[in-house]
């Protein structure tokens, strides 16, 4: 369901479409957090960076603890998400690799040498290449 409700909706399959429909009918608060997560990812799609305190505004008040928690985040550092929707350049793959990084480093602690760590350092970093390669594709 998470993945119905956060992917573009040109990527779901005619089935994926046709069920996130039928649930989306037969949950109205579902229905709304997907009504925010759109305008969201529209938002950051056509970056619109001034129609964000609106946004987080609304969500806030919907009533949904969880998109309601996410906006608060937003919130307390606005001038830092503004600057994410305007700006050309990502770290986001820096980050996600110091986060492999870091994983691994905690996964291995004291029970394998240099050697192995290395190795599975290049194994994740494989991993995550193919993956954004594909995904590039996809897109």
């Amino acid at each position: 369901m998470t993945g119905w409700l956060t992917r573009h909706p040109d990527t779901l399959s005619n089935e994926e479409t046709r069920q996130l429909k039928l649930t989306l009918a037969a949950c109205p608060e579902l229905a709304t957090a997907h009504e925010h997560i759109r305008t969201l990812g529209q938002m950051l799609q056509t970056r619109q960076a001034a129609e964000l305190p609106t946004w987080i505004e609304r969500v806030t008040n919907s009533g949904l603890p969880g998109l309601a928690g996410f906006a608060k985040g937003l919130a307390t550092d606005l001038d830092a998400v503004t600057a994410g929707f305007t700006t050309d350049w990502s770290s986001g793959v820096v980050e996600g690799r110091v986060s492999d990084l870091k994983m691994l480093k905690r996964q291995m602690f004291n029970r394998a040498g240099l050697p192995l760590l290395r190795k599975r350092v290049l194994l994740v970093a494989a991993s995550r290449r193919s993956h954004t390669v594909s995904y590039a594709r996809a897109a």
